[in-house]
This record gives structure tokens, C-alpha cells and sequence, in this order.
């Protein structure tokens, strides 16, 4: 037999599963494992870089830049922000409950009086800028009080709101007592929850 040189040969060498025999193979790599390092948790993700893809790529900021960026950010520029924001918001809320309030230029002594144009644009003149005042007042307070805790906290989420709610009217109602104060206090931190939790 002329190909019978090589069976003692190959009965010599130990089977690559035998014990002592080598490595074994490898096991085959299964789905859930790939699954895990394509989309799981052992994904690793890549920056983004915009030079890669043939985008331009951002410069650095320059030192203008960020101390514009701070003093945006600072409690200062959020708390004048809302002031403004709420001037604005009062103004237009005034002027709109005047116009459709029927007891503008109301005379007890002539009810029948129709009041004349003059007297409703004064009317809402003056309820305008009394709303923007008291807007503008809370919007500063919230927006300011908002900064400092979350400042002062490190943290971003609805505690943020409800504590400098129940502050700003706990400062409001403590106006009127101390009954108003908490009044305030629950019922502002109640309110701010209710807008942030809508707003999220």
C-alpha cells in the first residue's frame, strides 16, 4: 500500500480536542454577543468629529467668547432676562383683562354712562404697567432664586423650581402675614412643579 505511510503519522499526532492535544478551537461567536457590542451597553461610542466627515471644523473660542458665554449664564443676565420677560407678558396681560373688563369707567353715581375712549385707554394704561411691575418683580425673583439653588445644589431637575417657587412666594405672601407667606409658599412650589413638569 502506497498511501499507508502517512495512518501512523497521523494516529501519532494528538487530536486537537484531546486533552494535552493543543488549543482548542475557538467557541462561535453568538448572536446576543454581538448584539451587546454593536447596540448593548459594551457599544462604545465614537466623537463626533466634523473634519472627518468633511465638515468644518469649529475654531477654538476665543477669550471674548467666553466671558461673553459666562456672563450669559450668570444669575445676573437669566434674573434680568426675566424681568424683562415679564414686563413685557404683565404689560400685554393688563391691557388685555382691561379691555374686556365692563366696569371700566363705571360711575356709580351714572351707571348707565357709557364710559368714553379716553377713559378705557387710561384705564388699561394704568392696568397694564401695574401688571408689568408685579410680572417683572416675579419673574427677577423666580429666575434669580432658580439660579442660586441650582447653582449652590449642581443639579437641573424640578426640585430646582419647586424650592425657588415656594421662596419667591413665601417672599410674596409675607407681605400679608405670615398665613400668606405659607399660602404662598405652597401654592407658588405647587404651580412651578406644575409648569416644569409640563415643560419636561
Amino acid at each position: 500500500d502506497r498511501g499507508g505511510w502517512w495512518r501512523p503519522v497521523m494516529a501519532a499526532m494528538p487530536s486537537p480536542s484531546a486533552p494535552g492535544g493543543g488549543e482548542p478551537p475557538p467557541p462561535p461567536l453568538q448572536y446576543s454577543l454581538l448584539l451587546q457590542h454593536l447596540v448593548g451597553e459594551q457599544r462604545r461610542p465614537r466623537a463626533w468629529d466634523p473634519s472627518a466627515l468633511g465638515g468644518i471644523p469649529s475654531p477654538p473660542k476665543s477669550e471674548e467668547q467666553k466671558m461673553v458665554e459666562r456672563a450669559m449664564e450668570s444669575c445676573a443676565f437669566k434674573a434680568a432676562l426675566a424681568c424683562v420677560g415679564g414686563f413685557v407678558l404683565g404689560g400685554a396681560f393688563g391691557v388685555f383683562t382691561a379691555g374686556i373688563d365692563t366696569n371700566v369707567g363705571f360711575d356709580p353715581k351714572d351707571p348707565y354712562r357709557t364710559p368714553t375712549a379716553k377713559e378705557v385707554l387710561k384705564d388699561m394704561g394704568q392696568r397694564g404697567m401695574s401688571y408689568a411691575k408685579n410680572f417683572a418683580i416675579v419673574g427677577a425673583m423666580f429666575s434669580c432664586t432658580e439660579c442660586v439653588v441650582e447653582s449652590y445644589r449642581g443639579k437641573s431637575d424640578w426640585k430646582n423650581s419647586v424650592i425657588s417657587g415656594c421662596i419667591t412666594g413665601g417672599a410674596i405672601g409675607f407681605r400679608a402675614g405670615l398665613k400668606a407667606g405659607v399660602i404662598g409658599c405652597g401654592g407658588f412650589a405647587a404651580f412651578s412643579a406644575a409648569i416644569d413638569y409640563y415643560l419636561r
